[in-house]
């Protein structure tokens, strides 16, 4: 809403700059002047209104999302404003971890960050409580955003997911708000027994 008000916004500037360019004097130096200040304005403020509506529609990827900490620290997770919230599950490795990868009926320890796309706070962690979750994969546990976003994870990885409203909480619960969607930075603690 707010990038739509700037649009506007300078949209109004771009449109009485022109009008002032139009509106002149019968002195020439004035006019000649005022005509190369407006134009000079109403370039600069076509430009922001071209440069705001480029992102508009553009879906974020795994590389706008900026993580900061290593493997075993609490995540800061910073999200952009100049992007929308991907449609699709997004997963990407941060830090590699090794050995096999998880599969269905697997137990993990998973340590997680949440942060919530429409505010960009952070809603859970359990880094902040000291104490990973356990899970079986593929057992209905999590959200299928999880499901399907830690197949594969290794043990000793940091993996981001980015989850659209469908694979998370739809329509909301668990404190989650209608069609959120969710960032979480995951640590694989232990893959298997």
């Amino acid at each position: 809403m707010r990038k739509l008000g700037r649009i506007i916004g300078v949209g109004v500037v771009a449109a009485a700059a022109v009008a002032l360019t139009a509106c002149g004097s019968d002195d020439d130096t004035s006019s000649a002047a005022t005509s190369t200040t407006a134009t000079t304005s109403a370039r600069t403020a076509s430009s922001a209104v071209a440069s705001a509506t480029a992102t508009l529609g553009r879906e974020c990827t795994a590389d706008d999302i900026k993580v900061a900490g290593g493997y075993g620290e609490n995540p800061k997770i910073t999200l952009p404003d100049n992007c929308d919230p991907p449609k699709q599950l997004v997963v990407k490795d941060l830090v590699a971890g090794s050995g096999p990868g998880a599969a269905a009926g697997q137990p993990l320890t998973m340590n997680y960050t949440l942060i919530t796309w429409s505010d960009k706070k952070k809603l859970d962690s359990s880094f902040d409580r000291g104490k990973p979750f356990q899970l079986t994969l593929g057992s209905g546990q999590v959200i299928p955003g999880w499901e399907q976003g830690l197949e594969g994870v290794q043990q000793g990885a940091r993996r981001l997911l980015i989850i659209p409203p469908e694979l998370g909480y739809g329509k909301g619960g668990n404190g989650i708000k209608p069609n959120e969607t969710l960032v979480f930075v995951t640590d694989a603690v232990k893959v298997g027994n």
